[in-house]
């Protein structure tokens, strides 16, 4: 069985590779490299518009399973992190809404996505938003410091998504809320693909269940969580829709789904 540290080298090595071949405008995805990966779980996320605002290599790194920044409904003033923000599509999308009194942060292991990120910053000509070195399980912002929390197809990645969470609970603001696009599981997967490094990365392997994530939600604290199915990948490809007919080899399959979460607001203090 694969440790959770083989796992973190593993999805950082393959993630890097998926940096520089962004940087080179080649298309990728979380399951390797090629246009026909990428399309299948990443087509049609993202408006024209929303292109126009972010150069070219941010959306080539993305590989996303959703569209957070929609998800989140963001209001200018805010402050948004981001879990895992690779080439920085979501963040520079996320600083333009927020506008110049709100700010987006970008949290990502991989060096080379950092990098990637922070000249795709630069060549969008936003100044607030910020990249930071960092993982999921220890995200280096204080307390009770970020409005908004986003997530594009990274929570699965994480060996420890109770860890992930809690922290995401810490540096919310009371009232704060998430808004995540992931993969979950539809049935039961196969041991040998949960046990697969290659399925790892590829963003299958750590997929929860909807009631797991749910579950591990309310522990960590949060309040009106929610997991909504819209879109899932049988062995024939996508199938909108919350009820998909099963793969056709049998068992378990994976589906893209938005999760929402608040943190509660602070205890009133009595005047009495």
């Amino acid at each position: 069985m694969a440790g959770e540290q083989e796992i973190k080298d593993f999805v950082k090595q393959r993630y890097g590779e998926v940096a520089r071949q962004a940087s080179q405008r080649a298309a990728t995805s979380c399951c390797g490299s090629g246009a026909e990966a990428k399309d299948a779980i990443s087509e049609g996320l993202y408006t024209p518009e929303d292109l126009n605002e972010v150069p070219l290599e941010a959306l080539l790194a993305s590989a996303g399973c959703g569209n957070p920044v929609l998800l989140a409904e963001l209001h200018p003033g805010e402050v948004v992190l981001d879990l895992g923000s690779g080439g920085g599509i979501d963040v520079l999308l996320s600083a333009r809404r927020v506008g110049p009194t709100g700010k987006a942060y970008g949290l990502d292991m991989t060096d080379e996505m950092l990098e990637l990120a922070r000249q795709n910053q630069a060549k969008a000509g936003i100044a607030n938003a910020e990249f930071l070195r960092g993982e999921m399980e220890d995200i280096p912002l204080p307390d009770n410091s970020v409005d908004v929390i986003i997530s594009n197809c990274v929570v699965n990645l994480s060996p420890d998504k109770d860890k992930v969470l809690r922290e995401a609970f810490r540096v919310l603001k009371p009232g704060g809320r998430v808004a995540i696009s992931d993969l979950v599981t539809v049935g039961e997967l196969p041991e040998a693909v949960r046990q697969n490094l290659y399925a790892w990365a590829a963003c299958v392997a750590g997929a929860l269940g909807v009631e797991e994530y749910l579950q591990k939600l309310t522990t960590a604290g949060f309040q009106n969580a929610e997991v909504e199915v819209y879109r899932s990948f049988a062995a024939d490809g996508p199938k909108e829709g919350d009820n998909p007919e099963p793969s056709a080899s049998g068992g378990g399959y994976v589906a893209s789904a938005y999760i929402r979460a608040r943190k509660p607001q602070a205890a009133r203090r009595s005047c009495c």
